[in-house]
């Protein structure tokens, strides 16, 4: 489960709540929280709560933006640095802003060394387009799609790819095998379409097709990690941020648990023809919608 998911809430009870709901794990938001930026404060929570550190998530939104200084490649650095330090194998890293030019230029050569150097496992993450009054700005360069750089690991996350229009399951395939990490959750339409806002619906909620993408992975014998990255800001209780959490959680356990049970043998479209059909059908509506 993300501390995102908890957000605006101290981090201690992210970690909290990632128990009761009966998570396996957390993945540390790195924000304004200065308990995010500190390992000996993380791993204290994380022996308080039994609840190991899965990854880091590189501080690399907007409010952020002084997060360990203004240097994204500082950022990212410091990122591998804490998730080696707290025994998170992966860092979660956006594409670059196009604002961010020496970064942007070198960004690939960045990520991979920063990799090598800490003996973690970075993933960019798919993110999307913006739009202005209907007018596209090339916001991140050298674009938002890792399937199109030269990346040794990516992130899939459902709400980005609602959000540009993209099919995750089509997506997933395009990734292959470098599609290391994935964040759990949901959108429910493009920015063509009319959605302004990046929804992070619990799975199910949304129209992308997130239980084939698991049962996908389950079929590939995917060794990567699902993060939970769900937004509960509307809820009014403790308690019903809890049910929200616990949904989500009891959705991939019923997909991802469920495909196994009846795990297909790896190597052949054929092993999952229903999967590569739905895939095919949902590529060509995408082909056709933004043409």
């Amino acid at each position: 489960m993300s501390t995102s998911c908890a957000y605006p809430l101290a981090t201690e009870h992210t970690f909290r709540l990632a128990k009761l709901a009966g998570y396996d794990g957390v993945e540390i938001m790195v924000s304004n929280d200065e308990v995010t930026q500190d390992a000996d404060a993380l791993l204290a929570l994380a022996e308080q709560y039994e609840m190991p550190i899965l990854s880091i998530h590189a501080p690399v939104l907007l409010l952020t933006h002084f997060v360990w200084g203004r240097d994204p490649q500082v950022k990212l650095e410091k990122s591998a640095e804490l998730a080696s330090a707290v025994g998170a194998t992966s860092v979660v890293v956006h594409p670059p802003f196009r604002w961010q030019a020496t970064y942007a230029d070198n960004f690939l050569r960045i990520v991979r060394e920063t990799a090598g150097s800490y003996g973690v496992e970075i993933a960019v993450e798919n993110m999307f387009p913006w739009k202005v009054k209907g007018k596209s700005l090339k916001a991140y360069s050298p674009g938002y799609d890792p399937t199109l750089m030269d990346c040794d690991a990516m992130t899939l996350d459902f709400s980005h790819a609602s959000l540009s229009g993209r099919d995750s399951l089509e997506l997933a395939m395009a990734m292959g095998p470098k599609l290391r990490h994935v964040h759990l959750c949901d959108g429910s339409g493009s920015q063509d379409d009319g959605q302004i806002f990046d929804e992070h619906l619990l799975p199910g909620r949304g129209t992308e097709p997130v239980a084939e993408v698991l049962e996908y992975l389950v079929a590939q014998k995917w060794t990567g990690s699902v993060i939970a990255e769900v937004n509960t800001r509307k809820a009014k209780t403790e308690q019903q941020r809890l049910d929200l959490l616990r949904e989500t959680l009891d959705f991939a356990r019923d997909k991802l648990g469920a495909a196994r049970g009846t795990e297909p043998s790896i190597g052949s479209a054929a092993s999952y023809p229903g999967i590569l059909r739905r895939a095919s059908r949902r590529a060509i509506t995408s082909i056709r919608r933004n043409s």
